[in-house]
């Protein structure tokens, strides 16, 4: 991993809190971010991160935020919307390996798997192969230290020796080559816009939340970005808390509030009536690879070509044979049911030849 530098201000890392304990993988990211004069301050949650960052108590602060397996850390993901200081600076990425590990001298199988509920996860396959109960944990490196007999406890592979483990298995995440993103936080007030980098260079999550709800309220919403050409690179909603079918949009676009364009985007945005809210901006570092195997989409999805039965089965659209417009009619160049379709009616009415010409 990189070791990057916070670039939209904050001041320098002097106390970077973290969701520990030592060994976690929220643990290696932090090591990016701090330098010899850094404290690391590992905590156990992670609204202590970010009420140790609002207080000032730590200047800066990690947390897990994406996982390229399991998506969304959704406790960071709800914290940074609802805190009001607190805001991200930088992110970068670190490789995910799982090995699972047991008390030195264990000799019976164990009944049980310990670890975060996103490393239970991402180890799925190897807890069902082993018929192993699954036992969260606040972190998979505190999963490792406070292992207990019969259990195996899933975490990064430097805790086998930071906590004296005997290596049950390597390697027994479900996919390799996972990655999970972490973001670097700070206080906002201690944040200096660099309005003279180019925009392009930037990437920023916001938080919309229309006042009004109702059909193309989204539609809306994403449109806006489009018109003005900004790329909007992930959306996903969470709940107004306590009101059914209430919504914050959340969403990450290749620009900077500061940048001409995104920052018409947030203006229109407030006259529209909706809140808007910056939680993160920081470099892109360009690392994201843009497609999408072919291998690695939903089962069952359909694509241009697939035949008419899997189309049917995979959309449930109805009559597979259906070809209809909005008005119920059948669109241009589609026959009704019952009649000839294509070269068929050119056969019928050459006399089973098709001109070609």
């Amino acid at each position: 991993m990189p070791a990057p530098a916070p670039t939209l201000g904050g001041g320098p890392v002097t106390t970077l809190a973290y969701l520990g304990p030592e060994g976690s993988f929220t643990h290696q990211a932090a090591t990016g971010w701090s330098s010899d004069e850094t404290t690391l301050v590992p905590l156990r949650t992670v609204p202590e991160v970010f009420a140790a960052v609002a207080s000032g108590e730590a200047s800066h602060g990690v947390v897990a935020i994406e996982s390229s397996v399991e998506g969304y850390v959704v406790p960071s993901l709800d914290a940074i919307v609802s805190a009001p200081e607190v805001v991200a600076v930088d992110e970068a990425f670190v490789s995910i390996t799982f090995d699972a590990f047991v008390l030195p001298g264990s000799d019976a199988p164990p009944q049980q798997a310990t670890a975060h509920p996103h490393g239970l996860a991402q180890c799925q396959g190897f807890v069902d192969r082993h018929g192993l109960l699954p036992v969260p944990a606040s972190s998979n490196a505190a999963a490792c230290r406070d292992i207990q007999p019969g259990q195996v406890a899933l975490g990064p592979p430097l805790c086998g020796e930071l906590y004296g483990l005997t290596t049950w298995e390597q390697g027994v995440e479900d996919f390799a080559g996972a990655r999970t993103r972490f973001l670097l936080l700070t206080r906002r007030d201690a944040v200096s816009p660099r309005q003279d980098e180019a925009p392009a260079t930037w990437r920023s999550m916001l938080a919309v939340t229309p006042h009004l709800t109702g059909p193309g309220v989204l539609a809306r919403i994403t449109a806006a970005f489009g018109a003005r050409g900004v790329n909007l690179s992930s959306l996903i909603t969470r709940p107004v808390k306590a009101l059914e079918g209430r919504y914050v949009f959340i969403l990450t676009v290749d620009a900077a509030p500061w940048s001409g364009d995104l920052h018409e985007v947030l203006r229109g945005l407030l006259d529209a009536g909706d809140s808007v809210k910056t939680l993160g901006v920081f470099p892109s570092r360009g690392e994201l690879d843009r497609t999408v195997d072919i291998d690695r989409v939903p089962a069952g999805s359909v694509r241009s070509g697939s035949t008419p039965a899997d189309l049917d089965r995979g959309l449930l659209w109805g009559d597979e044979g259906r070809e209809v417009d909005r008005g119920g009619e059948p669109r241009a160049g589609a026959s009704r049911a019952g009649e000839p379709r294509g070269d068929e009616a050119l056969r019928e009415t050459r006399g089973g030849e098709v001109d070609a010409s």
